[in-house]
């Protein structure tokens, strides 16, 4: 099967004010939308010289192409975002600098999964507690809403637990640039779902905030968001 493009994006990745030509490669599985062999190919913009760069995870769906400045040195990188296709909805995502030509990984999904680590349990009186373990950070979810057969699988009539429940943190299912300050230098916004039970029994979302600090993604800010019900 032969490579093809399939993302492209342009602008000044390089740092010599013109602009630069980023593609996606990749080979396209006949009858369906998988992607392998993905690569990041650049095409410096003033010689013409193209450069290859093969990505430690190279297949997935509808690989896509951000550029976008996150370290302040006013010169864009390159964010690449790879759907797994899996039910879970996790995506991988890289971030590249290329100033002076120099390939630089700034950002890898695997590093930022096996950084932050989560424990997820239920709790007597419909709670459930959610702690970044990494960060010795605590959340605690009311879950009372959840509806009245889910909860009487789990609790007695007086609220407390049957038995021991264990919830689990998904690794990244988005991750978005954002300009929160509005500075022209791009914060990253990452959503990881929280599950229950089972994967699709979804509680929320913990939303983490990185920005650069002098040389790489330190975190700014970290929250949990809760699904609201009807009234």
């Amino acid at each position: 099967m032969n490579s093809m493009v399939v993302s492209f994006a342009r602008g000044d990745v390089n740092g010599d004010r013109i602009p630069d030509n980023v593609y996606l490669t990749g080979t396209k599985t006949p009858d369906s939308p998988f992607v392998q062999n993905i690569n990041l190919v650049i095409q410096d913009g003033r010689t013409g010289m193209i450069d290859r760069i093969p990505l430690e995870t190279d297949a997935g769906y509808n690989p896509t192409l951000t550029l976008r400045d996150f370290t302040g040195d006013r010169v864009k990188d390159i964010l690449i975002g790879i759907n797994s296709g899996g039910s879970g909805g996790i995506m991988y995502y890289y971030i590249y600098s290329y100033l002076m030509n120099r390939p630089r990984l700034l950002f890898d999904y695997n590093v930022f999964n096996e950084t932050y680590k989560y424990d997820v349990n239920y709790k007597d009186y419909y709670k459930v507690e959610v702690v970044n373990v990494t960060n010795q950070i605590k959340y605690l979810i009311d879950i009372s809403n959840k509806g009245k057969d889910y909860l009487d699988e789990i609790y007695d009539d007086n609220g407390k637990l049957k038995r021991p429940i264990e919830g689990f943190v998904n690794p990244i299912s988005g991750l978005y640039p954002v300009d929160f300050d509005s500075d022209g230098v791009y914060e990253l916004l990452i959503y990881q779902r929280i599950a229950g039970r089972y994967n699709a029994d979804a509680l929320g979302y913990i939303q983490t905030t990185l920005d650069w600090d002098r040389d790489k993604f330190s975190l700014w800010n970290q929250d949990l968001a809760i699904f609201g019900t009807e009234i």
